[in-house]
């Protein structure tokens, strides 16, 4: 945490002293996240990550749910069985147990590698449009606030917010009262 704001103060620090040493320096700041939720994309991206989602959950249940019923079935018949009948059923609920965690561990990158597979085109569309209003409009530097942890932006007059440019820039008519 402290790296990142370090390296804050340093981008902010360097680009001033490039500024006053060129003259007069233009920035603007928007929030990408926020950018994001407006794109009507974003709704088909999520609904498909929600889907993918509750297949790999609905999957991890089953499974859950078969190992519950097999530890049940060995607990109630587990007196009744011989030493040889008790060990293999034990080693089988030990492998099932290992299927189970691999397969969530599995499930979580899965999860995080669609993801990113789903919303890198939309972060990309925005990354175009962010760098085509900051030409177009000749700001000399775009900045990201909104998301906690990553901001480069600490505080900075409403003014220079490019938002509504470029919502203009990827078609979507910008939210009233932003």
């Amino acid at each position: 945490m402290k790296i990142k704001s370090l390296i804050a103060v340093l981008v902010l620090v360097s680009v001033s002293v490039a500024a006053s040493a060129q003259g007069t320096f233009k920035f603007g700041y928007t929030n990408v996240e926020y950018i994001l939720s407006q794109m009507p994309e974003a709704k088909q991206v999520d609904s498909e990550y929600k889907t993918y989602e509750s297949q790999l959950q609905n999957q991890l249940q089953a499974k859950g749910q078969e190992f519950q019923t097999k530890l049940q079935e060995y607990q109630q018949g587990a007196a009744t069985m011989t030493d040889i009948m008790r060990a293999d059923k034990e080693s089988e609920l030990t492998n099932l147990q290992a299927r189970l965690e691999n397969f969530q561990k599995d499930a979580q990158v899965s999860l995080q590698k669609k993801q990113s597979e789903l919303y890198a085109p939309l972060f990309e569309k925005i990354g175009n449009a962010i760098k085509a209003v900051r030409t177009e409009n000749g700001y000399d530097a775009i900045f990201s606030t909104g998301v906690p942890g990553v901001d480069i932006l600490l505080d900075a007059d409403e003014k220079y917010d490019v938002s509504d440019l470029v919502f203009k820039k990827l078609g979507i008519t910008p939210p009233s009262g932003n």
